[in-house]
């Protein structure tokens, strides 16, 4: 079995998805646009408001009538938000209306119903405005061709709601990869469901799944397969016809039910290991165009492997802001492990120091959950030592 470094690896991985994680735009519906990155400067079809409309509830008029003040003026009728365009407002007279109802021709100035009284048939002023005051003007939030949206912005509620009081159904976006996620095993059996003796939850279809969208990634099938070839063979032609990448977890060591490398191998796949633990066992290929990165089956390893190798490469693609190493200091004397670059799970406290969590085994998938940084720990280090660590 041949073995890379990691480095190596991850450079491999890097040139197998370039071409699907270039960016690439697609249309989408407002409701479906939340966290999204916008492909291209959105602008405005529409001046916003649409239309002369009152800022507040109280009484158009027009700021003339207004010089001597109290005054009472008569009332030419009520308009209510939705209603039409009223007709010119004459002089000498107050027209009652809602917030966001259209301000008659003529009227220039809204007097909100605090600074009025009622007067018998008509309405008494108490508090004089100029002209332009609770007046929304056609245009003075956006005009007609500006931009909504800058390119690159990750939508949000507020920019949605831009774009749909612009009128705006859709929006362009960046296209998200859509990824199938394969597990295999004849010993794994949903969550919920109860195992028999030898049998395991799977954790890591919901842990693939979950991960990819956080990375911004977009999860279009979720299978399992036995270790049946065939049974996978299936699987793996329904996910190749529905998504851009395809990972996969288990079957790629040397055991003798390896049912993802008995598929890929033939088909030009590189299987072999990388030097790190866990996650030694790696494979990549392209099936039918798509290419298919295999991570192994242990759960702490396929989470580790999906960190490391992927999860950089998923961000950047989404527009998502990178998530880098840092450097910590071992709050406790490691033991590494000769010629591989172990992940070991850990924990930065208050002080600054990474303590880690459990041991190495690629079976803690609860001292994961405990984790909150992977620590690279390269050959024996004492406590104190300076290691990268990588945020979860």
């Amino acid at each position: 079995m041949t073995r890379r470094t990691v480095e190596e690896h991850a450079a491999a991985v890097a040139a197998l998805l370039a071409p699907v994680l270039a960016p690439r735009a697609e249309t989408v519906s407002l409701a479906g646009a939340l966290g999204r990155l916008t492909a291209e400067p959105v602008r405005s079809p529409v001046d916003l408001p649409l239309f002369r409309n009152s800022q507040m509830d109280g009484y158009a008029v027009r700021a003339a009538d207004l010089v001597d003040l109290p005054r009472t003026l008569p009332v030419a009728g009520v308009v209510p938000a939705g209603a039409p365009v009223p007709a010119e407002l004459p002089a000498g007279t107050a027209l009652r209306i809602m917030t966001g109802a259209p301000v008659p021709p003529g009227a220039d100035a809204i007097v909100p119903v605090e600074d009025t009284a009622p007067d018998g048939h008509g309405v008494r002023i108490l508090a004089g405005r100029r002209a332009g005051e609770y007046v929304r003007e056609p245009g003075s939030d956006v005009r007609r061709g500006d931009v909504l949206v800058p390119s690159g912005t990750r939508l949000a509620a507020r920019h949605l709601a831009a774009l749909a009081a612009s009128g705006l159904a859709e929006v362009p976006v960046r296209r998200s990869p859509r990824v199938a996620i394969l597990t295999t095993g004849d010993e794994v059996v949903p969550p919920g469901s109860q195992p028999a003796p030898g049998q395991l939850f799977d954790a890591n279809g919901i842990a693939l799944d979950a991960a990819a969208r956080e990375a911004g990634a977009i999860p279009v099938l979720r299978g399992h397969a036995s270790d049946d070839p065939a049974q996978f063979a299936t699987l793996l032609a329904e996910a190749t016809e529905r998504a851009d990448l395809v990972l996969t977890s288990g079957g790629i060591s040397q055991g003798d039910y390896e049912v993802v490398r008995q598929a890929l191998e033939p088909r030009g796949a590189w299987v072999g290991a990388v030097a790190m633990q866990p996650g030694g066992p790696q494979a990549t290929g392209v099936v039918d165009g798509v290419p298919v990165l295999c991570f192994p089956g242990n759960p702490v390893s396929t989470q580790i492997s999906f960190t490391v190798f992927l999860r950089p490469l998923l961000r950047a693609a989404a527009g998502l802001p990178p998530m880098p190493a840092r450097t910590a200091r071992l709050a406790e004397d490691v033991r590494g492990v000769l010629g591989k670059r172990q992940f070991r799970r850990g924990r930065v406290g208050e002080n600054g120091r990474v303590e880690l969590v459990a041991g190495p085994g690629s079976h803690l998938v609860a001292s994961m959950a405990a984790a909150d940084v992977l620590v690279e720990v390269t050959g024996d280090l004492p406590a104190g030592a300076e290691v990268a660590v990588i945020p979860l």
